[in-house]
């Protein structure tokens, strides 16, 4: 009896099982859709075909997409003062560019989108046959796509760089098209850079906007190549040919189309790529209380400016953590921020926020027992720094103006409130008292060619190493200053100071110097701002020559802060 009633108590709970193990499937919610609604779009169809674009002159079909209870006639407007159009599917182009509130209404109901209207402008290309574009010997042809929704009649006016010669070195300055199709010859130009070809269209009535193609010629020969950083971040490159290219052949710079921050007081090359150093916006004193105003970053380019990345970012953290100087050891980039210390970063890091966890420093200033007793203090603002035969070399100014050597091993684990003045290190300063802007030390020759900014005047100095390590007053700089037109280089003359950037504490001047090996040169950007040029040299990439002992301008009139040298020869870059 009791198994039988345990039988029937089974078989009463499986059909209970079997309806519990079925899944409940919701039913599904039907949105409620809005009143009005529409698409636009261009007839992908129609010839010529430019559907992926709304251009001036683009006939765009504009679709009623509202539910069938909307009951009205479809009104159109299109926000360009044109007559209303009704309709469920209407056509309509737009005269002039520009952004326009596009609205369908049908009842008492409105739907309302935006609609951007881009102006025509031709597109040129470069063809060339050759791997790179050599100068008075490649030919280049040219290619022009112009949309032109109504096929109105256009013509064509090329301006080319001066000495452009055809491929039968005749000289085609100018060329004149009478459709999209007829095209200049093959063309050579004649000098180095990047070289600018004008395009100018007539379509219809219309003048529009010329189009702009800087073509990148190369050198004939394997040189080294300078880079620098224009004011507002613009990143540039030069062939150095030592003054010994053909005659009559101009050696302009080229334009990477890449720009890098607002201050980029150095350029760090290795390995086909620039660390570009972006000290941001503010660069001296801000009292950053919430310390939120740093904007400057560490950006990585491709030696030809076609590939950029972010290798560590301040933004948005304290203004006095923007990376300032730089110097590249082994795998490493090390970097000094305002007036605190030095940090260490991996050549491979990229997309990296700035934070004092992942990033600590590598030295700063009391973690060095010159801190309170040997001169170093808080407010030593950071100039450059490197390492010479082993022994680091980092320049400040302000609180504590000298250049300060030290080894790894003198950098302490722990702060110091003040440090022990009988364990200075015994490497020792250099020119204590003397604001060394940059510096650069050329082991070919033993010396060292530096910059000093006395009283905001920036004087450019050569001497050996032993030298400058025993220079210990400023009056010093005197006997090894190098001269240009027959003065000390941007000297203080007549109590007439030049004027600078920054602040009198904080000024910016020569703020990097780079070597060429090739060429046996050394090469610092600099900045006049405005003064006087009988007494001061005007703004300008210059050149201090081993070989003559003299300075020459290489670049007139390039307002430039950080510059390197890629030393390995290219015909390019």
């Amino acid at each position: 009896m009791k198994r039988d009633f345990l039988k029937m108590l089974l078989i009463a709970i499986l059909p209970i099982c079997a309806v519990s193990c079925i899944d409940n499937v919701p039913e599904e919610e039907v949105l409620p859709r809005d009143a009005v609604s529409f698409e636009y779009f261009i007839d992908q169809n129609v010839e010529p075909k430019y559907y992926l674009d709304f251009y001036i002159d683009s006939d765009i079909t504009f679709k009623n997409t509202s539910p069938e209870t909307t009951k009205g006639e479809p009104t159109w407007d299109f926000g360009d003062g044109t007559a209303l159009l009704t309709g469920d599917s209407v056509t309509h182009f737009y005269a002039k560019a520009g952004t326009y509130k596009v609205r369908l209404t049908i009842g008492d109901y409105k739907s309302e989108h935006s609609i951007m209207i881009a102006p025509i402008k031709p597109i040129v290309k470069a063809n060339i046959a050759d791997p790179i574009c050599e100068v008075r010997s490649s030919l280049v042809t040219f290619d022009v796509e112009l949309p032109n929704p109504k096929n109105k009649p256009a013509t064509f006016s090329w301006t080319f760089p001066a000495d452009t010669k055809s491929a039968s070195d005749e000289d085609y300055d100018t060329f004149v098209g009478k459709d999209i199709n007829d095209l200049p010859a093959p063309v050579k130009f004649s000098h180095v850079g990047s070289q600018q070809v004008q395009l100018k269209v007539k379509l219809g009535d219309d003048d529009l906007e010329p189009a702009l193609l800087n073509v990148q010629v190369a050198y004939n020969q394997e040189v080294p190549t300078l880079y620098y950083a224009v004011q507002g971040g613009r990143i540039m490159a030069h062939k150095l040919t030592g003054g010994k290219q053909p005659s009559g052949m101009q050696i302009s710079s080229y334009d990477l189309g890449v720009a890098s921050g607002q201050h980029p007081f150095n350029i760090l090359f290795k390995d086909s790529l620039l660390y570009v150093l972006d000290a941001g916006k503010q660069f001296y004193y801000v009292n950053d209380v919430d310390g939120v105003l740093g904007d400057g970053k560490i950006s990585v380019l491709s030696k030809d400016g076609s590939k950029v990345q972010t290798m560590i970012t301040n933004a948005g953290q304290a203004a006095f953590d923007d990376p300032f100087y730089g110097y590249i050891e082994g795998d490493f980039l090390y970097y000094a921020n305002r007036n605190t210390g030095i940090m260490k970063v991996a050549l491979t890091d990229r997309d990296k926020v700035y934070n004092i966890t992942d990033y600590p420093y590598y030295v700063r200033h009391n973690h060095l027992q010159y801190y309170g007793v040997g001169g170093l203090a808080y407010g030593a603002v950071s100039r450059n720094f490197a390492k010479i035969n082993g022994v680091w070399h980092w320049s400040t100014c302000h609180t504590a103006t000298a250049t300060f050597c030290f080894m790894d091993d003198d950098i302490l684990k722990d702060p110091v409130t003040q440090g022990d003045k009988n364990k200075l290190p015994e490497e020792g300063k250099i020119c204590e008292g003397m604001k060394i802007g940059a510096f650069c030390y050329v082991a070919k020759h033993d010396k060292v060619v530096f910059s000093v900014m006395e009283a905001t005047a920036n004087n450019l100095c050569v001497c050996t190493y032993a030298d400058w390590k025993a220079m210990e007053t400023a009056g010093a700089v005197n006997n090894v200053a190098v001269t240009f037109d027959g003065k000390p280089f941007a000297s203080n003359l007549d109590g007439n100071l030049p004027a600078v950037e920054g602040t009198g504490v904080e000024s910016v001047g020569i703020c990097q110097i780079s070597y060429d090996e090739v060429n046996d040169c050394v090469y610092f950007a600099y900045r006049n701002n405005g003064k006087v040029t009988d007494r001061y040299p005007n703004t300008g990439i210059y050149c201090y020559s081993f070989a003559s002992g003299t300075v020459t301008c290489l670049i007139p009139g390039v307002s430039a802060y950080g510059v390197a040298v890629n030393n390995n020869p290219s015909k390019l870059f």
